[in-house]
């Protein structure tokens, strides 16, 4: 790397770390969820797949138009409009609770994603007590999301660290009491079940903490943050989130919407096949804190730079960014994929689900590093409130090649190609295929983005009339 990636890295790095740890804490949620239910049943097993991934559509489709809030506040914090960025937290709040009732409809009648999975009577029950915790979970989660998005444009992301730290240390073992239940206290094995009981206690604490730091640590005063109540709702404010929020949360959706149909459509295979999946997605999702902290910590530095007008900085380190993210991802993935088989052990002993999830790990390598990629990209357009365009590319990478495809060729409706590519394997490598298409086509939109951004700061420099 040269002195100017270096620079880049150490100016990163502050803001990434704490980042990354907090999201660790966060997928370990899921993790401790995964390891736990491993050990009780497949049924229980295939039920979290199956029922994760209807929450996680729902949510990270709202919690991307919640998110809005960060490349907002990111540019009125590095203009110095520090009021004005408090104010945005206030609007986003009113955002929250309103997509919550949108959200509540969604998980407590998920009946037509269930019939698409098609899974057994059991499984399904399993399902539905698992999506009915986490609707008690979902305002909580939404408004903690507004708290992360505010504290990551301001750059103070340990705040946000603390509390997703200490909700592991409540998560661990409230999962652990309630899946595997205690016999001595009259409290029955509730398998997934349970997870999802946990999970709502500790997004409900983790808001209540967050709204009483707002309200009384020192630093949320120059924001205007301990004065009265919650300010009313300005329509103009709401436009404004909306604009940008939607598209980034129909990109977050179509991209999460693979990973839940996948889930969907392996559980027609049966459980082994499925709870293998689940084991690959859910060492993704771990890879994937790395080049999301990265974003983060390039989305706030770019939109700070943006609204102090230093656009060179702001392109300098938007791309210096996405060319260290690729380099590491390139070497987390190779080290998961020689180390397959011990990494896999960490989650079950289970022959069968075992060999249902070890040839998905080449996949899994190829997928992070178009994941990382494209991830970081799309941080950078947003600071730049660039959100429709990239929606539109994983609209044909994602949704078009990678679940299309994975369709096709995991039904065998493609007999040319390999039969081993069938089954869960053809989902994973045409998803592949797709996050490295959605990386390349984001890369070359943030270039482009680039030189008419540089084209048009040097024309504004001109003295008047010298274009002429």
């Amino acid at each position: 790397m040269s002195a100017g990636h270096f620079d880049s890295l150490r100016r990163l790095l502050p803001l990434a770390w704490p980042v990354f740890i907090g999201q660790i804490a966060v997928l370990s949620y899921s993790t401790v969820d995964t390891v736990l239910v491993a050990r009780a049943s497949a049924n229980d097993l295939a039920a979290l797949s199956v029922g994760s991934a209807v929450f996680f559509t729902v949510f990270i489709g709202l919690m991307g138009i919640v998110l809005a809030i960060s490349p907002v506040v990111g540019q009125l914090f590095g203009a110095g409009k520090l009021r004005e960025a408090g104010d945005e937290l206030h609007q986003t709040v009113w955002l929250a609770l309103a997509l919550t009732v949108l959200g509540e409809a969604l998980l407590l009648f998920p009946g037509p994603l269930l019939d698409i999975a098609r899974v057994g009577p059991e499984v399904e029950a399993r399902v539905r007590g698992y999506l009915l915790a986490q609707a008690a979970a979902l305002p909580a989660s939404l408004l903690f999301t507004a708290y992360r998005g505010f504290n990551t444009a301001v750059s103070r992301p340990k705040a946000v660290m603390v509390l997703q730290v200490g909700g592991l240390a409540l998560k661990l073992p409230l999962s652990l009491l309630l899946v595997q239940g205690v016999s001595a206290l009259g409290l029955p094995p509730m398998g997934a079940v349970g997870c999802g009981i946990a999970t709502a206690i500790v997004m409900w604490s983790q808001a209540l903490v967050a709204a009483v730091l707002l309200r009384r640590d020192p630093f949320y005063a120059q924001f205007g943050l301990q004065e009265g109540g919650l300010h009313r709702p300005r329509l103009q404010a709401l436009k404004q989130l909306l604009k940008l929020g939607l598209p980034m949360g129909g990109a977050i959706l179509i991209e999460v919407t693979g990973f839940t149909f996948m889930a969907i459509f392996i559980a027609r295979l049966g459980a082994t096949p499925v709870a293998g999946h689940q084991l690959a997605v859910n060492l993704i999702a771990l890879m994937f804190m790395m080049p999301m902290a990265l974003g983060n910590a390039a989305g706030t530095l770019v939109a700070q730079s943006l609204g102090a007008h230093r656009h060179a900085e702001a392109r300098r380190l938007g791309w210096h960014s996405l060319e260290i993210g690729m380099a590491l991802a390139f070497v987390l993935g190779g080290l998961v994929f020689f180390a397959r088989e011990p990494v896999l052990r960490l989650y079950t002993d289970d022959a069968s689900i075992l060999a249902a999830a070890m040839p998905l790990l080449l996949w899994v390598w190829l997928f992070h590093l178009g994941d990382a990629g494209q991830t970081i990209a799309a941080f950078v357009l947003r600071a730049h409130h660039i959100a429709t365009a990239p929606m539109l590319i994983y609209a044909l990478a994602v949704a078009g090649l990678g679940l299309g495809g994975g369709f096709a060729l995991a039904f065998g409706h493609l007999p040319a190609l390999p039969q081993d590519w069938q089954g869960a394997p053809g989902f994973w490598i045409a998803a592949t295929a797709g996050l490295v298409s959605a990386a390349l086509l984001l890369s070359g939109l943030l270039a482009y983005v680039h030189r008419i951004e540089a084209r048009e700061n040097r024309r504004d420099a001109l003295p008047a009339g010298a274009e002429h």
